[in-house]
C-alpha cells in the first residue's frame, strides 16, 4: 500500500484513508473530545501522512506509525487548546502497585449490564485524555502495552500506571453511583 501511494497510483492513497481513517478517529476522538475538532485532527493526520510518507521506515506497522501521527497531531491541538493531558499527580506513588497490569478488574464483565455499561462509558468520558486513550486502547482496542508505548511515547511502565489508575477510579467511580462491587 505504501508503495503504490508513493507511486502515485490511482485511488491508493483514498484506500489507504479508508483502511486506517477508523483506527485514526478512535485515537483523535478520545483525546479531542469536539467532533468538529476530532474531524479536522484527522484531516490533519491524514494530510501529514501523504506530505511525510516517504520517510516511513517499515521499523513499525503502518497502522502503528499511522496511530503515532494522529496522537501525536491530537496532542498538539490539545496544547493549543491549554487543555491538560492529565491530571497532576504524584507518578511514583503507585509504581509499585502496577508492576502487573492485571489488578483483577473486568473491565467487559463490568459492562455487562446496560446500566452499568452506561455509567461506565460516561465515567471513562470524564477520564483525563491520556488515561481516557491509554485505556479504551488496551481495553477496548486490544492494542499491547508495547505498541500503546511506540504509539504514544509514553513509558510501558507509565502506561501501567496510568491504567492501574484508571482502572482504580473507574472502580470507584461505580461503586458509588451503583453501589456495584467491581
Amino acid at each position: 500500500m505504501v508503495e503504490a501511494v508513493l507511486a502515485r497510483r490511482p485511488r491508493a492513497f483514498e484506500k489507504l484513508v479508508r483502511e486506517y481513517q477508523g483506527l485514526c478517529w478512535h485515537i483523535v476522538q478520545r483525546m479531542v473530545r469536539d467532533p468538529d475538532d476530532a474531524r479536522e485532527v484527522c484531516q490533519n493526520t491524514f494530510m501529514r501522512v501523504y506530505r511525510h510518507l516517504h520517510q516511513y521506515r517499515f521499523d513499525s506497522t503502518l497502522k502503528t506509525w499511522i496511530a503515532r501521527i494522529a496522537y501525536t497531531a491530537a496532542l498538539r491541538h490539545l496544547e493549543r487548546k491549554r487543555i491538560p493531558l492529565q491530571e497532576p499527580s504524584d507518578d511514583d506513588e503507585h509504581q509499585s502497585l502496577v508492576e502487573n497490569v492485571g489488578d483483577g478488574f473486568d473491565l467487559e464483565g463490568t459492562c455487562a449490564d446496560d446500566e452499568i455499561a452506561r455509567c461506565l462509558h460516561a465515567e471513562i468520558a470524564k477520564l483525563p485524555p491520556l488515561q481516557r486513550t491509554l485505556l479504551t486502547l488496551y481495553h477496548l482496542d486490544e492494542v499491547p502495552i508495547g505498541e500503546i508505548a511506540r504509539i504514544t511515547g509514553v513509558a510501558e511502565g507509565t502506561i501501567k500506571s496510568h491504567l492501574f489508575r484508571s482502572r482504580l477510579r473507574l472502580r470507584e467511580a461505580l461503586e458509588s453511583r451503583m453501589g456495584v462491587a467491581a
